[in-house]
C-alpha cells in the first residue's frame, strides 16, 4: 500500500517501525539508518508510524478573535443572509473582516452553505411588499469564552440592509444606543421598526 509522507520526511514507515521494535541505543540506531538522534528518539516514543497532523490542535481564525467569530456565527444562523450580505453588515462592527476570512469562519462551523428549503415542508408565505425603511430588529444570545453577550440585529425587509452590534447587556439603554447607531448608519429614512415585543425597546413606566 502506498505511503503518504511529509515532504521533509527522512524516514519511511518501515524504518519507523524498526526503530520502535529495536532495543538498540539511540546512537546505534541513528548511525544504522543515517538519522539524527532526535529523529530516532521522536519515533521511538510514538506508537504509530504515520506523520502526525501539522498545525494547531484547535483550528481557529488568525484574523478574528473568539468573540468576533462567535458574533459572525450567531449573525449567520440568525439572519440566514448570503455571504456578501453578511460581510456588508458585519464590516461596520468588524472593520478588518474580509470576504475570505468570513468564508473560512463559516466553513469551520459548517454553515458556509445556506440550508435548502425541504420540498415536503409547506412553503413559507413571503412578506408583504413594504416600502424601503421597514426594519425588523431582534436580539440573539452569543456564547463566547468570556461569557454571554447579546447580538442586536436589524434587517430591512425590502432592501435586506443589515446592521449588527455586539453588546455586553440587553437593556433599554443598550437598545436605545443600538437604535441611534442604526439611524446613523442607514442611508435612507426608517419609517417602521418591528421588534417582536422586545421588552428592551418598550416604553415601560
Amino acid at each position: 500500500m502506498g505511503q503518504i509522507l511529509h515532504g521533509s520526511a527522512t524516514t519511511t514507515h518501515a524504518i519507523r517501525a524498526a526503530i520502535q521494535r529495536s532495543k538498540a541505543s539511540l546512537k546505534e540506531l541513528a548511525s544504522q539508518h543515517g538519522l539524527n538522534q532526535k529523529t530516532v528518539a521522536k519515533w521511538r516514543k510514538r506508537a504509530f508510524v504515520h506523520d502526525a497532523p501539522m498545525g494547531p490542535k484547535t483550528v481557529r481564525s488568525t484574523v478574528l478573535t473568539a468573540e468576533e467569530e462567535a458574533m459572525v456565527v450567531a449573525f449567520r444562523k440568525h439572519t440566514l443572509l448570503p455571504l456578501d450580505d453578511c460581510l456588508y453588515a458585519l464590516q461596520a462592527t468588524i472593520p478588518h473582516l474580509t470576504r475570505s476570512s468570513l468564508h473560512r469562519c463559516l466553513q469551520r462551523h459548517g454553515i458556509s452553505r445556506l440550508p435548502e428549503v425541504a420540498g415536503d415542508k409547506p412553503a413559507k408565505r413571503p412578506f408583504k411588499c413594504y416600502p424601503i425603511g421597514y426594519f425588523h430588529i431582534d436580539i440573539a444570545e452569543v456564547r463566547t469564552e468570556e461569557g454571554k453577550l447579546h447580538l442586536f440585529v436589524a434587517v430591512d425587509r425590502t432592501s435586506k440592509f443589515a446592521f449588527a452590534r455586539l453588546m455586553q447587556k440587553a437593556t433599554t439603554v443598550t437598545a436605545r444606543t443600538f437604535l441611534e447607531e442604526l439611524v446613523e448608519a442607514v442611508p435612507y429614512k426608517i419609517h417602521t421598526v418591528l421588534t417582536d415585543n422586545g421588552i428592551q425597546f418598550a416604553d415601560l413606566p
